[in-house]
């Protein structure tokens, strides 16, 4: 089982699957290997940007809180509680932040912004402006994100994290996006419950993650692995540190340990 995250870790800053790494996945997948996305993103922009891969397995989005099995149908969904997450809108409201919303894998926000637009355009998705968020909210979202200056950002992060303890998970995924979800939700707690549903253990996984939230991720996998570019958390936690996502550092060691198995 190899678990990865997506953005800065198997896609460079252009978020496209490259010749080289869409060549290995291939290969991974007509080997037998399991190749399971770990992501932040939202399952439709998740599943657009691997259709060139054409991979048939289980994702898992929205940092863990949604698993889908591998025709896109929804195996888990954690979403935040609803009143849980109106005391997070109404924080990062009070901090300045207009919130992104997810509710059904699409997209809401008060008004379209400039940051929502950016947003959007990344993950090639539908922006949904719905005006006043707190009384708009019709049930509980699967995430919450907020988009800014990283620096600013890095302040709200602690004030956040001081304000909501474990009652929410936190974390910065790209250094200008952070991101809440429901207390216990994480990429680690998304592999626990796929990993309970397939059949495979830690000890069967490699994982691969470059940003903050993908610390769990890489410390779940019995081999843990962070792209040379990765968040020096992420190393700190990791076995190994590949080459770097600019490089196609996991279609790198992808490659090696299936040239390793055909000599065997």
């Amino acid at each position: 089982m190899v678990a990865t995250d997506f953005d800065r870790t198997l896609v460079w800053e252009d978020g496209r699957l490259h010749e080289r790494t869409l060549r290995t996945l291939r290969r991974a997948r007509d080997a037998g290997l399991h190749i399971v996305v770990v992501t932040g993103r939202m399952v439709q922009a998740a599943r657009r940007a691997l259709e060139p891969a054409q991979l048939h397995d289980p994702l898992i989005g929205y940092q863990g809180a949604v698993v889908t099995d591998g025709d896109g149908g929804w195996l888990r969904h954690e979403p935040i509680p609803l009143e849980l997450a109106r005391e997070a809108i109404a924080a990062v409201q009070e901090e300045g932040y207009g919130p992104n919303v997810y509710i059904g894998d699409e997209l809401y926000v008060s008004e379209v912004t400039p940051a929502a637009r950016r947003y959007a355009d990344f993950q090639q998705v539908e922006i949904h402006p719905v005006g006043e968020l707190l009384a708009w909210l019709p049930e509980p979202p699967t995430k919450l994100v907020c988009v800014g200056d990283p620096d600013a950002l890095t302040g709200v992060e602690a004030r956040m994290k001081a304000h909501f303890g474990d009652r929410m998970y936190i974390s910065k995924s790209l250094s200008y996006f952070l991101e809440f979800a429901a207390p216990g939700v994480t990429k680690g707690s998304g592999l626990d419950f796929l990993a309970a549903h397939m059949g495979f253990t830690r000890d069967e996984t490699i994982a691969f993650g470059d940003g903050e939230n993908d610390v769990e991720l890489v410390a779940w996998a019995g081999y843990g692995v962070a792209v040379d570019n990765a968040h020096e958390r992420v190393k700190a936690v990791a076995d190994w540190v590949c080459p770097s996502a600019e490089h196609e550092g996991v279609a790198q060691v992808i490659d090696a340990l299936l040239d390793l198995h055909s000599q065997r």
